[in-house]
């Protein structure tokens, strides 16, 4: 795996991949979701980026405490992959040898040894987020797969090593996920849940769908989902009876696809678990190859409108965007997190889930920018007041044989019009279309016109630098975008080469908005 890397006004905190929006919601169950800024701690990062002197209650809690006292409002500790991060009763703990070799690593090194010391991490952090007023939730990763074209990884649980014919693909060269087609694996599955329920006290499980997004038999997912309906049903009256004891609810959560039709046909059917009241917060998102710039928040509440309790509805941002699936991907900015929040509002929702948006990573923006994002969230007003860029990526988990919505790459010589949603229509400032382009030759010599919403745009010139663009850009123009022919919502951008002797390729486009100061 790679080691990864409360509101001083509702609108400070109301926004900030793997980002959340929360819709606006009427008063219940989920209403304190409402502006919502999340994080995700994954299974390795505190143990793998932390030094061994840190590995005690001190050292913990100092990791919580940098969340304090700013816009952070949830932090999400997730505690296993296949293994867990602490001595578990249900399944191997990361540390745990695998052949009689003793794992070699930072992480299981310092997560044992603050199980040596007597000390599990996540009840601290629970406790330590209390006492700092933040909310704190487990994230339980449902079918985790990291590293399994190495079988001798340190990673990999003794059941997936011993149950080969309980996978989606038996016959894997790479390895495969558990298939919840089988009561084995989710007994298996559901013990863990039993576990942390009674091992910890937090105020929401959330089941991670999206870490990975396989879960049952190839090519029969749609026939099967009924199986990770009853797993959540099964989960929901475990919250329940644990919500009873505990004294204080304990809500339900799911990561599942960005679109809302897309559940039925992966089998993470989030619609129908909130029609059915099993959970209270699904958070909208990519798997990982992409961050969702075109999630349908107005589509979701369509969806939702006739669920018993009110669900709320948040969209996960990666650290990544990156034009196609197999496109080169860049780094998420400031910049792309402010866009993503300024449409994502316009459509609904009210709040920010970052995942692989951790610290001491530098990844994917620099410290400095991450502790102003901590400081002062990305809510619509604090997204206003900075450059926010939209580019166009695609939706990176469908059904089988649905459309992912690749607008790039794009044959230039042929043309191609882009459909981009930017929220609020800005009333002063600047506006770019920006254009990246391949790699080939007569690339310098090329000529292009771009048009937004039907009105022609003027080239102004090149962009002397192309490392924030995707699908390794070797060249970019940028044109000027007068403010009166954007518009609100979708706006479409045509762009077309006019000149030069070779054919060329789009593979990067965005709209850039900076504001007047």
């Amino acid at each position: 795996m790679k080691i990864s890397r409360r509101t001083s006004t509702l609108a400070v905190c109301l926004m900030t991949n793997t980002l959340v929006c929360v819709m606006a919601l009427p008063s219940g169950r989920a209403d304190e979701l409402r502006g919502m800024l999340a994080i995700n701690e994954d299974n390795s990062h505190f143990f793998g980026y932390k030094k061994p002197e840190e590995m005690n209650v001190r050292g913990l809690q100092a990791w919580v405490d940098q969340y304090a006292e700013g816009a952070v409002t949830h932090l999400f500790l997730c505690p296993n992959a296949m293994r867990a991060s602490f001595r578990s009763k249900s399944r191997d703990a990361i540390w745990d040898p695998y052949n009689g070799k003793t794992p070699d690593h930072p992480w299981p090194r310092n997560a044992k040894g603050l199980h040596d010391a007597g000390i599990d991490p996540y009840k601290v952090w629970i406790a330590r987020c209390r006492q700092k007023k933040i909310s704190p939730w487990l994230s339980m990763r449902m079918n985790d797969v990291h590293n399994t074209e190495d079988r001798d990884n340190f990673q990999h649980a003794t059941f997936w090593r011993k149950n080969i014919h309980l996978w989606r693909e038996p016959n894997h060269e790479h390895g495969s996920g558990l298939n919840y087609a089988y009561a084995e694996v989710r007994a298996y599955q559901m013990a863990f849940v039993r576990e942390l329920l009674e091992r910890y006290d937090p105020d929401g499980l959330e089941l991670d769908w999206m870490r990975f997004p396989n879960h049952l038999t190839p090519g029969k997912a749609r026939q099967e989902r009924g199986f990770l309906t009853e797993f959540v049903r099964e989960v929901r009256s475990l919250t329940n009876a644990w919500s009873k004891k505990r004294g204080h609810r304990i809500l339900l959560g799911v990561r599942a696809p960005a679109l809302p039709d897309a559940g039925a046909g992966t089998g993470m059917d989030a619609v129908a678990w909130a029609r059915e009241g099993l959970i209270d917060l699904i958070v909208a998102t990519p798997f990982y190859f992409s961050t969702d710039f075109d999630i349908p928040f107005e589509l979701w509440r369509d969806r939702l409108q006739d669920t018993p309790e009110p669900v709320a509805v948040i969209g996960g941002v990666d650290s990544t965007a990156r034009p196609w699936i197999s496109g080169t991907p860049v780094g998420n900015t400031m910049e792309t997190l402010r866009g993503f929040a300024a449409s994502s509002y316009h459509r609904g929702s009210h709040g920010v889930y970052l995942f692989n948006w951790m610290d001491d990573t530098q990844w994917p923006v620099p410290t400095t920018d991450y502790k102003r994002l901590l400081r002062d969230g990305v809510g619509a007003d604090v997204a206003a007041q900075g450059t926010r860029r939209y580019p166009v990526c695609f939706h990176d988990t469908v059904p089988e044989g649905a459309s992912r919505n690749e607008q790039l790459p794009a044959d230039a010589r042929r043309g191609k019009t882009f459909r981009i949603h930017i929220g609020p229509k800005p009333k002063s400032g600047k506006a770019w279309a920006i254009a990246g382009f391949a790699q080939r030759d007569g690339l310098s010599e090329a000529r292009f016109q771009a048009r937004l919403n039907g009105q022609r745009l003027l080239a102004v010139e090149d962009l002397a630098a192309t490392k924030e663009l995707g699908g390794a850009s070797a060249r970019a123009v940028r044109f000027v975008c007068p403010l009166d022919a954007l518009q609100s919502g979708y706006n479409e951008l045509h762009l077309i080469q006019t000149a030069g002797s070779t054919d060329q390729q789009i593979v990067w486009f965005e709209l850039r908005v900076e504001p007047s100061h």
